[in-house]
């Protein structure tokens, strides 16, 4: 169960949003702008906002922008993690990753089997470091945003959240980057 600790001090952290589309545009992005919503009503700051199409290169290229801007802490994309040709989200963020955080991808499918059933599996939600950021995929439903941030990244994102959260291990993410001696 999801604890906060009122001793705890707040840690606002810089998050991206990315959504993955080749339909979208800023008038019908519905899924995006549900986690920007999500993002600022929890005290975080929304520092950029893109839509992409599916298209794995520019992808990539876009993630690693942001990876490489020490501004921003956190990546999260909406689209693209289905199953059909054009769904390369996943593919993308693997691409770019240092190290999997495989139960991301675990814990969503299953708290999205109690809402959708076994269509569940077509979703490949995944979650990552690289470079001290951390990178979230969600699927491109506002329901499946939502369902991601309330049930499992505003609890991790929040620095007061118990027993552990993501926030406490960020200013531990680059020590494989610091030479050794």
């Amino acid at each position: 169960m999801s604890k906060i600790d009122g001793e705890r001090a707040f840690l606002s952290v810089n998050i991206a949003v990315l959504t993955v589309s080749d339909s979208r545009t800023e008038a019908n992005d519905t899924s995006g702008r549900t986690l920007v919503e999500l993002i600022a009503r929890d005290g975080h700051k929304v520092v950029d906002k893109r839509i992409v199409t599916d298209d794995a290169d520019l992808l990539v290229a876009q993630l690693k922008r942001w990876i490489a801007d020490p501004e921003i802490d956190v990546v999260i994309s909406t689209g693209g993690t289905g199953l059909t040709g054009r769904d390369v989200t996943a593919e993308a963020f693997h691409a770019v990753y240092e190290k999997e955080i495989a139960g991301f991808g675990e814990l969503f499918r299953q708290l999205s089997f109690a809402k959708i059933g076994t269509s569940t599996i077509q979703s490949r939600a995944t979650g990552g470091v690289a470079h001290g950021t951390y990178l979230f995929a969600l699927p491109g439903s506002p329901g499946a945003c939502r369902d991601a941030w309330e049930d499992i990244l505003r609890w991790q994102l929040d620095s007061r959240h118990l027993p552990c959260n993501l926030v406490e291990l960020m200013p531990r993410l680059l020590e494989h980057l610091k030479p050794k001696g």
